[in-house]
């Protein structure tokens, strides 16, 4: 055991020998074929030639890491893009490959595929890492991606096709059948000839190609290519590149996109997308110098592999017998039990944890509930989002403020699903279902009393101003409504659905949201103008949400009319609010629900109605901070 112990680190040295030399080669290119593996992490990345940028394995967290593009000179690594920023590999046997079939694949260290380069690849040269920090694939058809963090900025040309020395001879067009470039046109012209269409473009060394529609002789000349998109249309739409006649684009596999599939846009220049880095530098030059070094890399190497195996031998045959399952699970999973706040689940597990998804709670936009028990007897609900576009995005505002929560009145999260296109969260199971099924559904039989009631509006008042005043985050409900309060066996109110939650920047400008859904009938005013989402949004629905705890009727079937939700909203406020400045109080009991038992607590009914109308104030700087309406609550609950 001793003799093996100095050949590691004689064996050690050697690679630290040779990290130094492969640290001082500058490498901008990746071959085909090659892998790079994450725990060389340190010594082996791309460089752009003139030295700006970097791109390789950056560590986030303990033994946990992403593939990512930074700027090489700043004093801590400033990413500019990762591949996977959501979901980071293994400190082991993770690695990215530029496959010879061209595809760049990120895996992780079960072989899990975390992140692989969109589009279909052919006659794939090498990966380059450019002075611009584009990280592209090379091959043959003439264009790149300009950012890859951003396929709106659109595809610029390899080769140089400026105006300084423009030669239209030496143009020709390359035809994409089927397939439009949107906007930047720099005319429409009506009733041409697809000749005159060609001549008005290659004439103009700013014109980057013509889209024609035969039939109607409709002629765009381009001035840049935004938006392409190939896909099997009855209008016969063609657009023709203009490229170099140097430029080879024989064999060229045109890719298509489906406008129904469930994978976010990405633009397709040319084949050539996001990419990766190798563990050694590439040996191509011949001579005695060049294959000595050729031959002790190889050497070394072999060594090394050998050494691994031995390792790995005696680890599995020795260390295994001594670890339980359990233990060797943890090993395994524990870094990604690190990388967030909760477990992670596989989909085959939630299947068995469902029987199949045998029992449905409820039904949403983003998704369908779930009962479910764990092997630990836990009850749970399994949201199943199943629009997959719009799922992965309530996916991950949902998991970037779960961490960050946990209240009473708030439903806790315990674990998530992403596996392929499923999206998965398993929550805690909250007994008595909605508070919107209990208050509309006539076939429910279970009456909430006063007391019931005024602890409802109370915790629902308490969980919004956790969410709006107490997290580190400041994090907007944004879907605030009866259907998203759910009550346990005490029925105490706990909020559910942070889907269409967003984050704010304690200090910072607001962020315009205003493109976020709501719900009809609790979406605030200045949400349907177009104005900048704050808190005070979820402040309006929560006064929505009290007029129909005290009424026990949706609000939308308390005003006679067809009108407008709003203008229904604004008469029955207006109605209430000249009510509360009278002395008389016998309107109360005609407002509150008849299915009460009398008498109640008409000073805190009272109460609850000038909450309501100070929440549903058209100018929301005039409405309360949730903090207010607990601190009011507070004192008409002594």
């Amino acid at each position: 055991m001793a003799s093996s112990i100095t050949t590691l680190f004689a064996t050690a040295s050697i690679l630290s020998f040779f990290a130094l030399i492969s640290r001082a080669e500058s490498r901008d290119i990746l071959s085909l074929g090659s892998s790079l593996r994450v725990e060389s992490y340190q010594t082996n990345i791309l460089q752009s030639s003139d030295g700006t940028f970097s791109s390789g394995f950056y560590e986030v967290y303990t033994n946990a890491f992403m593939f990512s593009i930074w700027y090489s000179k700043a004093a801590n690594k400033t990413i500019v893009w990762s591949a996977n920023p959501d979901r980071p590999v293994h400190a082991r046997r993770s690695a990215i490959t530029l496959q010879k079939d061209g595809n760049m694949v990120l895996k992780d260290y079960d072989g899990t595929v975390m992140w692989q380069a969109d589009g279909n690849f052919t006659d794939v040269r090498h990966a380059q890492l450019l002075n611009t920090g584009n990280l592209v694939i090379k091959d043959a058809r003439g264009y790149v991606i300009r950012n890859p963090g951003n396929w709106t900025e659109g595809c610029m040309a390899i080769i140089n096709t400026t105006c300084d020395h423009y030669d239209k001879k030496s143009m020709k067009f390359v035809k994409l059948p089927n397939t439009d470039f949107w906007g930047s046109d720099q005319q429409h012209l009506l009733s041409v000839s697809f000749q005159a269409c060609r001549n008005i473009c290659i004439s103009d060394c700013t014109c980057k190609g013509f889209q024609y529609q035969e039939g109607t002789g409709s002629c765009y000349p381009k001035a840049h290519l935004f938006s392409g998109r190939t896909y099997p249309t009855q209008d016969v739409r063609t657009i023709y590149l203009k490229l170099p006649i140097r430029v080879n684009v024989s064999g060229a596999i045109i890719p298509h996109s489906n406008l129904f599939d469930s994978v976010a846009r990405h633009l397709d220049c040319d084949q050539m997308n996001k990419s990766i880095r190798e563990p050694f530098p590439d040996v191509h030059k011949t001579g005695g110098g060049e294959s000595k070094w050729f031959y002790f890399y190889g050497f070394i190497a072999a060594f090394f592999v050998v050494e691994v195996s031995f390792i790995s031998f005696a680890w599995f045959f020795v260390l295994r017998r001594e670890l339980r399952p359990s233990e060797l699970w943890a090993a395994e999973e524990g870094y990604k039990v690190m990388t967030s706040n909760f477990r992670r689940y596989s989909y085959r597990e939630l299947v068995k944890v469902t029987k199949k998804f045998k029992v449905e709670l409820g039904r949403g936009g983003s998704g369908t509930v779930y009962k479910g028990v764990l092997e630990d007897d836990r009850q749970v609900a399994v949201k199943k989002l199943e629009n997959v576009r719009q799922g992965k995005e309530e996916f991950q505002a949902e998991l970037s403020i779960i961490g960050r929560i946990n209240h009473m009145n708030l439903v806790r999260i315990w674990g998530v699903c992403s596996e392929g296109s499923h999206r998965l969260l398993v929550s805690e199971y909250v007994e008595n279902g909605s508070l919107a099924n209990i208050l509309f559904n006539d076939k429910n039989n279970t009456l909430l009393d006063w007391k019931g009631r005024f602890n409802i509006a109370l915790g629902v008042a308490k969980g919004l101003a956790y969410l709006h005043h107490e997290c580190m985050e400041w994090v907007i409900h944004c879907d605030v409504k009866p259907e998203n309060i759910l009550l346990d066996e005490n029925f105490e109110p706990k909020i559910t659905d942070f889907g269409l939650a967003k984050l704010l920047n304690r200090g910072g400008p607001n962020q315009n949201v205003s493109h976020i859904r709501g719900t009809l009938g609790y979406i605030a005013p200045e949400w349907v103008s177009g104005l900048p989402i704050t808190a005070k949004v979820d402040v309006y629905s929560y006064g929505v949400v009290l007029l129909e705890l005290l009424s026990g009727t949706r609000v939308s079937e308390l005003v006679e009319g067809s009108d407008e939700v709003h203008n229904m909203l604004r008469k029955l406020v207006r109605m209430l609010s000249d009510k509360l400045e009278g002395d008389e109080q016998s309107w109360i009991d005609g407002f509150v629900d008849s299915k009460l038992d009398r008498p109640f607590n008409y000073a805190q009914a009272r109460t609850l109605i000038k909450l309501a109308v100070s929440c549903l104030e058209e100018d929301r700087s005039k409405r309360p901070t949730m903090e207010y309406v607990v601190q009011t609550l507070l004192v008409a609950d002594d």
